[in-house]
């Protein structure tokens, strides 16, 4: 499996190339090429399920910096990136058909997807930084898709965030250089266990929070998502919200504290993460219930969400662990499915303003019950795949002796299960506005993308049945985080 690490980035950077020098003689060649690409790349990923491995370009040796590592952490990543990269490119083929340019579209989305592979397999920081502002341009570009004043203005603000943080990150892998000597994260984690935290590192550390915090949308570094979530195009919506915010930034912030610096070293991390965890639950499920933009409302419950994620990171513990892993995995799921929602409401009456919709369940029964069971995952309801997470993460805070933890992670479940039926009812199942009177279901292949979503809404669950402290896949990412002497 080693040395097919490769493929995972060569082969969508490859397409991307390609694509534009067909297409202008075969016009399906985009649709056609991207799907098949993310396929592939979605059946090799599950291939890689119980792998573990290391790929070196050239035999160089891995301390030259070009490492590409497998382990159970970066299966359940390249899992999450390609199996959602496939929804996004099967909605696409009917939903872009509204904008200018696909195979500029689907061009850019497959760098975008090369770049977030990259990031899971790296094994040293500056192919981190490389690929990760490989993501960055390709999201700023995505976001302006469409060329109107808003996607214009949303993506400025991310761009000019976005290079803030780069440049914090840039900042604090210069000076884990100077003071260590190596960007390979094994080599450095080894050398910062044997020589302890310092000033500089302390700084490259809280740099580093910063930098990725931005990239997550944790608060207060959250300022740029609410307008550049809803701006871009659905799918891209949901690719940003689903995958690019945790790959870019959880991912890498928890490889980073539990890995290489490890939380042993400096235990006042757990603190901090909890902390930024907590902030971001509260304040972002408490601004989304008074959001009336459909997708508004879906980038302010990220923010909520990714405070779960963080909240189970802090704890420390392997249920901690755990429950922010299997969270993280099922928000990619389900909240990829609300904004693809979305953007078939917005296709269909070209509106997202709820307070103009309304009484869409006799004209879109099918989207509807789509929409029910992305809003029920995503509040935590059983049997649904969000109940199991979130109820880890609230055992795992009963569990380590933080009980008003486990209060807020309920009370914001319940805050995320009203805003989402406050955008049931007025998108659904009130009465007729002029907006929705004349809808239609979305054409066949937007509607596959939203079932193959809410299909894994359903049998992610059932990877509790591998145990409730070990979950399939869950677990053997958890064991990876810890595998450096992270957690305890």
């Amino acid at each position: 499996m080693s040395s097919l690490l490769p493929l995972f980035i060569a082969v969508p950077l490859g397409a991307a190339f390609f694509i534009p020098l067909v297409s202008l003689a075969l016009k399906r060649v985009p649709d056609l090429l991207a799907n098949a690409v993310m396929l592939a790349l979605a059946a090799l990923a599950c291939l890689a399920i119980g792998q573990t491995g290391e790929y070196v370009p050239g035999g160089w040796g891995a301390h030259l910096g070009a490492a590409l590592r497998l382990d159970g952490l970066t299966v359940l990543m390249l899992i999450i990136i390609n199996t959602i990269g496939l929804a996004m490119a099967i909605f696409s083929v009917q939903y872009m058909t509204r904008y200018t340019s696909k195979l500029r579209y689907y061009s850019i989305f497959l760098c975008m997807v090369a770049g977030l592979n990259g990031i899971a397999l790296t094994g040293d920081l500056f192919s981190l930084y490389i690929f990760m502002e490989i993501v960055a341009i390709s999201s700023y570009a995505l976001v302006a898709f469409g060329c109107e004043h808003d996607e214009l203005e949303a993506a400025f603000k991310y761009a000019v965030l976005g290079t803030v943080a780069s440049a914090f990150i840039l900042i604090g892998i210069a000076l884990l250089y100077a003071m260590l000597g190596t960007l390979n994260m094994v080599e450095a984690a080894a050398r910062i266990a044997a020589g302890g935290i310092n000033r500089p590192l302390t700084m490259a550390l809280g740099l580093f929070i910063c930098g990725f915090g931005l990239k997550a949308a944790l608060v207060p570094f959250h300022a740029w998502l609410p307008d550049a979530h809803p701006s871009a195009p659905a799918p891209v919506s949901a690719i940003l919200s689903g995958v690019v915010i945790k790959t870019a930034g959880i991912y890498v912030l928890a490889r980073l504290v539990f890995n290489v610096f490890s939380i042993q070293l400096v235990p006042d991390m757990l603190l901090i993460l909890r902390t930024l965890g907590l902030v971001s639950m509260v304040a972002g499920g408490i601004l989304s219930l008074g959001q009336w933009d459909m997708k508004r409302l879906l980038a302010y419950s990220s923010i909520s969400q990714i405070g779960y994620i963080v909240v189970g990171l802090g704890l420390g513990t392997p249920l901690g662990l755990v429950g922010a892993l299997f969270h993280m995995l099922n928000h990619s799921v389900f909240k990829s499915l609300l904004f693809l929602n979305a953007g078939a409401v917005e296709y269909a009456t070209g509106s997202r303003d709820l307070k103009s919709l309304g009484g869409l369940w006799r004209n879109m029964p099918f989207t509807a019950n789509i929409s029910l069971v992305g809003s029920m995952s995503i509040s935590g309801i059983p049997p649904f795949n969000g109940f199991w997470s979130k109820l880890i993460i609230v055992l795992a805070c009963l569990e380590s002796g933080h009980p008003w933890l486990a209060l807020a992670a309920v009370a914001m479940s319940l805050a995320t299960l009203a805003a989402l039926l406050k955008m049931q009812k007025h998108a659904f199942y009130n009465d007729h506005k002029p907006a929705s009177a004349l809808a239609a279901e979305v054409p066949f292949l937007m509607r596959a993308a939203m079932i193959l979503l809410a299909v894994l809404c359903v049998l992610i669950a059932l990877l509790v049945l591998a145990g409730f402290r070990n979950p399939y896949l869950i677990g053997p990412a958890a064991d990876a985080l810890r595998a450096w002497g992270g957690a305890g």
